[in-house]
């Protein structure tokens, strides 16, 4: 099943074909569909022309950009913690497009990972939005995870963030096989012995 992580944008503003190239170089990005500034889907590879990743730009006013964000809706209505599910919610209202990473085999030889990195955070900083991966949910706009979506197996160090009475996030990091400190976690508190994250 092919995995996704998502940058879910606020600004329609389409990220230039020639500055991605600049930020991935000296892998390459190529349009799938169209060469120019108004592309839709494109490919992001090494030299070699092994296959990173491939993008997709979807707005959300209709077609599958729509669709995924009904999805999404449904999906948030029923994670945890509540107070950062509400938030989502009311957030997602306000997503204008979606830009889904499909990441391929050649993520993980010659630094892809680091080359898929390098285009979705300028994607991120041109879109201004939050992100979204397949079994770890989404995030705040600073990039600290907020709801809970991962297996029950899951583990090592992870930033999250919990909204405060005052309604401003708290971003911490911790262990997320720790029992105790997911627990808390969903109850939308600061674990004990989180480690808080500026």
């Amino acid at each position: 099943m092919p995995y996704y992580i998502r940058v879910l944008g606020t600004q329609l503003d389409r990220p230039a074909l020639e500055q991605l190239r600049e930020v991935a170089s000296p892998a390459l990005v190529d349009g799938l569909t169209e060469q120019s500034d108004l592309w839709s889907e494109l490919v992001l590879k090494h030299a070699s022309g092994q296959e990173i990743a491939i993008i997709e730009r979807n707005e959300t006013a209709d077609g599958l950009g729509a669709d995924e964000l009904a999805e999404f809706m449904e999906e948030v209505a029923e994670t945890r913690p509540t107070s950062a599910a509400v938030w989502l919610k009311n957030y997602l209202s306000k997503v204008k497009v979606i830009y889904a990473f499909q990441l391929l085999p050649g993520t993980d030889v010659e630094d892809g990972w680091g080359k898929l990195h390098a285009i979705y955070d300028y994607v991120w900083t041109c879109a201004k939005g939050i992100l979204q991966a397949d079994g770890e949910g989404f995030t705040n706009e600073d990039g600290f995870t907020v709801v809970w979506q991962f297996s029950e197996t899951v583990s090592g160090p992870w930033n999250l963030a919990v909204l405060t009475n005052d309604n401003i996030w708290t971003s911490f990091e911790m262990d997320l096989s720790n029992r105790d400190q997911r627990a808390a976690f969903l109850h939308g508190e600061v674990p004990s012995g989180a480690k808080l994250v500026k």
